[in-house]
């Protein structure tokens, strides 16, 4: 590796929060708490979806993707992060860095032009209900899917190639908790003007293209929903999209605050804390958006528990009349012992 490029040979030091080690210390505890929740509610929603025909529909389909995307996501950051919280290194390798840079950014990306697919999918399921299924056809829902993902990470290749051509001049000292645009480009020791120029351009299109089909999906399904004459099919209708419209509000609006604005104006203590709620606030608290008031899920979720515990008494009873059946066995064996 060329060192006046890069970083030395050991890589990059992600600083993150150790000029504040009382806080590492908290954060340590209750990010360990938050990364166990994501993994359990993200990874309960992606089997119920397997298990459970009801829920094996458009809706769920990209409910599943998300899920999936938001254990990876989470996954490229928080345990290197719970690392670096509890020891003395907070080293990372020049590939390892870069690899961290491809896929945050890819994951993010990706999550940003699902959520878009997701608002157009309830757009069908409420102004076009009787042609739902027509439109919303399993090829084309794993069409929508496979693109959001390919584009996702067409710009994360894009972008972390316009990032490591910048000639760092041997600064390894990243003021972040992972490798990510702005911390980076701050390493720079030549005018970044034109690269910031390429990398905002194309996260307004990654960002904002998605916001304004979400916007233009739930301008049409307002209008749909004021047109229904009875209040219960309106909280009905609501209700079904109001899970969706909380979980893009937490994503995008940390999201355009951290990515979409002039780095002059970029403060690193509050990116800080803006990436730690884009990373592992939104991708925990997901799963928990969609189920609370979703009776589909929750059914199917009473379901698999009571399945659960139905196996686990049989499993009981059969080990129960193995038992009793080898007590009877030794019982004879020891009565006609004694009558010879």
């Amino acid at each position: 590796m060329d060192p006046k490029n890069g970083s030395s040979l050991t890589g990059f030091f992600l600083l993150g929060f150790s000029d504040r080690p009382q806080l590492e210390r908290v954060l340590f505890v209750v990010l360990l708490i938050f990364y166990l929740l994501t993994l359990l509610g993200n990874t309960t929603i992606i089997v119920l979806s397997l298990l459970d025909p009801h829920l094996q529909t458009p809706m769920y389909f990209f409910l599943s993707n998300l899920s999936f995307l938001d254990l990876c996501y989470t996954t490229s950051t928080v345990p290197q992060l719970l690392v670096h919280l509890r020891g003395a290194d907070k080293s990372i390798s020049f590939t390892g860095c870069v690899a961290q840079l491809f896929i945050a950014l890819g994951l993010g990306s990706t999550e940003c032009i699902l959520l878009g697919v997701m608002a157009f999918d309830r757009y069908a399921a409420v102004c076009r209900p009787l042609h739902y299924t027509v439109i919303m056809h399993p090829r084309l829902c794993a069409l929508m899917a496979s693109a959001s993902w390919f584009i996702g990470f067409a710009n994360s290749s894009l972008q972390t190639v316009l990032i490591f051509l910048v000639p760092l001049c041997g600064r390894n000292k990243i003021d972040h908790f992972f490798c990510d645009v702005a911390p980076l480009l701050k390493l720079a020791c030549v005018d970044t003007t034109g690269n910031e120029d390429e990398i905002f351009f194309a996260s307004v299109i990654i960002l904002l293209i998605p916001v304004a089909l979400i916007t233009f999906s739930y301008g049409q399904i307002v209008r749909a929903v004021l047109r229904i004459k009875s209040a219960t099919g309106q909280r009905k209708a609501f209700g079904t999209c109001g899970s969706h419209l909380t979980v893009v509000s937490l994503f995008y609006g940390s999201a355009i605050y951290a990515y979409v604005q002039p780095s002059n104006n970029y403060s690193q203590d509050q990116g800080k804390f803006i990436s730690l709620f884009y990373t592992i606030v939104t991708p925990m608290a997901n799963p928990f958006i969609y189920t609370l008031r979703n009776k589909d899920v929750m059914g199917a979720m009473r379901k698999l528990l009571y399945l659960c515990v139905e196996s686990q008494r049989s499993i009981v009873n059969v080990s129960t009349d193995w038992v009793i059946l080898d007590f009877h066995d030794q019982w004879h064996v020891l009565i006609s012992g004694h009558s010879l």
